[in-house]
């Protein structure tokens, strides 16, 4: 999946599907995630807004409490599941706003499907739809309800058995 923005590369999906072909060879489960992680010190990410940065510490935060603190950047629109991860991450999906991508990230883990973060090329692209207080308030509620959810049993996922003759 890729953002609509343009913001990444499209030639940096063979990036991804390298990653994805050398975690599962033999196409079991799989996902590569693009990562801006190492472009934190670069002008990309320095010329952020102080609000925006402090936002984006809070997150990194909140995401080791919610369990996928070991993928540096959930946000980044640019994923490649294998046809294997997709069956069985997206159908125990529930959420559909800004933070969709952690859930997704939180089922692969959960059903023990490796993720690979790839670094990719990124800029900033002018006429984003985020209201960063706003939608910041909103992905806050979100990861509640992802974690509230998680630790009380209400969204259970279990992997897919393969079908035996």
């Amino acid at each position: 999946m890729v953002d609509a923005d343009g913001a990444s590369r499209f030639e940096d999906l063979e990036g991804l599907w390298e990653a994805t072909d050398k975690l599962a060879p033999k196409g079991e489960a799989a996902v590569a995630v693009g990562s801006r992680a190492h472009l934190v010190k670069t002008d990309a990410v320095v010329k952020r807004s102080l609000l925006r940065n402090i936002l984006m510490y809070g997150l990194h935060t909140i995401l080791r409490i919610v369990g996928v603190g070991h993928i540096r950047d959930t946000q980044c629109g640019f994923k490649l599941f294998t046809r294997r991860a997709a069956q069985q991450i997206f159908p125990a999906q529930h959420l559909t706003t800004w933070i969709f991508d952690v859930e997704l990230l939180l089922l692969a883990k959960q059903l023990g499907i490796p993720v690979a973060e790839v670094p990719v090329e990124w800029h900033e692209v002018a006429g984003s739809k985020l209201n960063v207080v706003v939608d910041s308030l909103q992905m806050l509620r979100d990861l509640l309800v992802l974690r509230g959810n998680q630790v009380f049993g209400r969204w259970k996922v279990a992997p897919i058995r393969e079908k035996t003759d």
